[in-house]
């Protein structure tokens, strides 16, 4: 079948596989995303038939944090990225809006290959299959028969397709992949990328240097000889006899007798190079780690290297003519209109620092602030958040207001920040220490707390004009912290190597505090009390404690996860919220007797929640991440554009690849920059 653009995506993912609590949300998310900073404003539709009215939705970045993996352009407007947590994005404008696609799978998804605008394959961890006939509207789980990590998929033609994955799996199919089997590959070798020129030719790639061949649509599969010793991530071919591999150590080889014969070409670059596509057999382009973008005129010869504007690992790239789109770590979204001649990004971010705490005033007030002394605020539930000058490169990790306007923000080295215009200033305030303070509590604008590393406790009777210590009687790392009147108030924290376990109590405004861990030895991170009795921490081996006797006595609940927990926000004495590592949110309705784990839709570790009724809440953690939680109608952001400063740099999440090994439990390929906390 001959074809002016061969259907396939190469965009090849290393053996990390999520198995947190995230999932793919039964949510249109149209955004209107723009180019960061070109003042297009950002819009967020209605949800997606048969969805929940209850969804966690991306507020920043947008419009997606996650990790994505894979991109696949039928035309310049018709396009579909995939990532972790089962994500899969749509677009039919060329990017101006994306539409978020219920996958059925909190899988990692690692490739996406359409043959028309309506049917498409997404192949992914696990032996993870998805099809869709109607442009992703619907996806349908087709059987693998394999719990392999599938790497990447190619079809041939409508009806023939191939799959490549770990330990030399390749999976075929002839029925345009409503059925899969298996073919023999004839090597063991992990393999990251597959490209097929028609139904019969095509070329898989993969670890060890290998190249693998056929001309028979996959009933046989021969080595080829490479030069390089390198693991080979994604491979491209313009015709039967002209491809491009690429990999590891900034390789890139040229073939023009089918593979018979690879010779290397100077990248420039010595890191992994992830992808390649070419829309022609001289033009091309490929990418990598720390944002490498590399283009070609004449077949590889040479390669020049481009702006992508991001250091993020790029992992995906995909052409349909003179327009293209890259994809990559960080919910990084790159666009060409020129043949790849230049890019420019689609994603929009506030921030990509980590946000360690959130607060909302009411509904539509809210302020989190987070590392390298950053602070984002809203007025509008989170249509639109922008940057606040904060005066501090400190990292920051606590935030409590008492009104739109009157608000304290705590930190690294003893900072206290204080404002009465919602935000628009920031004043410093003598706190008298340099210890790292984690959690401040206010009952009025004058009267509040706060915690800090070793035991530290301040209060303040005057709106912080002037902080005065108080006897903890611990040296505990103390982080969390709720009052209720101010009177009455509870701290929670740990001690190093078991020494100081900390939940303190007090009901004479911090005169004196009691210590009721009675020798608990978890980890506490935040607590959240409704009234005096009424309280629920959470931590990193606790998991949740809660108590209705003001501490007393406290009983440790489940919410059928072990990962740690860092935030946690009650409403009234029966509605909470929970939110951790790995993407966790969880929800209670009776004081935390169940828990239900709802899906965020992300792996991305969560920091802080707070909600400000029963379901109106928003989540912050790593990498800039804030979701909100909504009943019914979103909120239609302002016109005007937010500021969006240039992201921290964040090293390339993958480790490199080594032979065949298969990891069961990988690290969050984005991990949090506890860059303060103590060891």
């Amino acid at each position: 079948m001959n074809r002016t653009r061969p259907r396939k995506v190469t965009s090849r993912r290393f053996s990390f596989s999520i198995a947190f609590f995230a999932g793919a949300l039964g949510v249109a998310l149209a955004i209107h995303t723009g180019h960061a900073g070109s003042g297009t404003p950002v819009t967020l539709n209605s949800i997606a038939g048969g969805a929940s009215a209850n969804q966690w939705v991306w507020q920043n970045p947008l419009p997606t944090g996650n990790y994505l993996t894979g991109v696949d352009f039928t035309d310049s407007n018709n396009g579909t990225l995939v990532g972790i947590a089962g994500t899969i994005m749509r677009t039919s404008d060329s990017g101006l809006s994306w539409a978020i696609q219920s996958s059925g799978t909190t899988e990692t998804l690692q490739a996406v290959c359409f043959v028309d605008g309506n049917t498409g394959t997404v192949v992914g961890d696990s032996g993870v299959i998805l099809q869709t006939t109607d442009a992703g509207v619907s996806w349908t789980h087709r059987t693998s028969g394999v719990e392999d990590n599938l790497r990447a998929v190619s079809f041939g033609d409508a009806n023939n397709g191939t799959a490549v994955g770990l330990g030399g799996r390749i999976l075929h199919t002839s029925d345009g992949g409503l059925t899969w089997t298996s073919q023999a590959s004839g090597t063991a070798n992990d393999l990251f990328g597959v490209h097929f020129i028609d139904a019969n030719t095509g070329t898989a790639v993969g670890a060890d240097s290998t190249v693998l061949r056929t001309t028979d649509g996959g009933a046989s599969w021969t080595p080829q000889p490479s030069p390089l010793s390198s693991f080979f991530l994604g491979v491209y071919f313009t015709d039967a006899n002209t491809g491009t591999v690429v990999g590891t150590d900034g390789t890139i080889l040229r073939t023009t007798d089918g593979g018979a014969n690879w010779t290397p070409q100077n990248s420039g670059v010595t890191g992994q190079i992830m992808a390649v596509n070419f829309t022609d057999a001289n033009t091309g382009s490929v990418v990598g780690d720390f944002g490498a973008l590399l283009h070609t005129t004449d077949g590889g010869e040479t390669w020049t290297n481009q702006s992508s504007g991001t250091t993020n690992q790029l992992t995906g790239i995909s052409f349909s003519g003179t327009t293209g789109f890259v994809v990559g770590g960080l919910g990084t979204i790159l666009q060409t209109t020129d043949q790849g001649n230049s890019w420019a990004s689609i994603t929009i971010t506030v921030t990509s620092e980590q946000l360690n705490s959130v607060f909302f005033a009411d509904t539509d007030t809210g302020t989190a602030v987070g590392t390298a002394g950053v602070i984002v605020g809203t007025i509008n539930r989170g249509a639109n958040w922008f940057a606040q000058t904060s005066g501090t490169t400190a990292d920051l990790w606590g935030v409590c207001f008492t009104d739109a306007n009157t608000g304290t923000v705590v930190g690294a080295s003893g900072t206290i920040l204080r404002t009465t215009d919602g935000g628009a200033t920031w004043t410093p305030q003598v706190s008298g220490t340099t210890n790292l303070l984690w959690g401040v509590s206010f009952v009025d604008a004058n009267t509040g707390f706060i915690s800090g590393f070793a035991g530290t406790i301040l209060h303040t009777t005057n709106g912080g004009a002037t902080w005065q210590p108080q006897a903890s009687g611990v040296t505990s790392d103390l982080r969390g912290i709720s009052f209720t009147d101010s009177n009455t108030g509870t701290i929670v924290g740990y001690g190093f190597r078991g020494i100081d376990p900390a939940i303190l109590r007090t009901t004479d405004g911090g005169a004196t505090w009691v210590n009721q861990s009675d020798g608990t030895q978890y980890q506490l991170n935040a607590v959240s009390f409704t009234d005096a009795n009424h309280g629920t921490a959470v931590g990193s081996g606790a998991g949740i404690l809660h108590t209705t006797d003001g501490g007393m006595t406290w009983e440790l609940q489940s919410n059928g996860v072990f990962f740690g927990l860092w935030g946690v926000s009650f409403t009234d004495t029966n509605n909470g919220t929970v939110v951790g590592q790995g993407g966790i949110i969880s929800r209670t309705t009776d004081g935390g007797q169940t828990w239900t784990n709802e899906l965020s839709g992300t792996t991305n570790q969560f920091m802080s929640v707070h909600f400000t009724d029963l379901e109106n809440g928003t989540a912050v953690g790593g990498i800039g991440t804030v979701m909100r939680r909504f009943t019914g109608g979103q909120p239609t952001p302002t016109p005007t554009a937010t500021a969006t400063p240039t992201p921290r740099a964040i090293p390339s999440p993958r480790p490199r690849p080594t032979p065949r090994i298969r990891p069961t439990s990988p690290p969050n390929p984005v991990p949090p920059s506890f860059r303060t906390m103590p060891s």
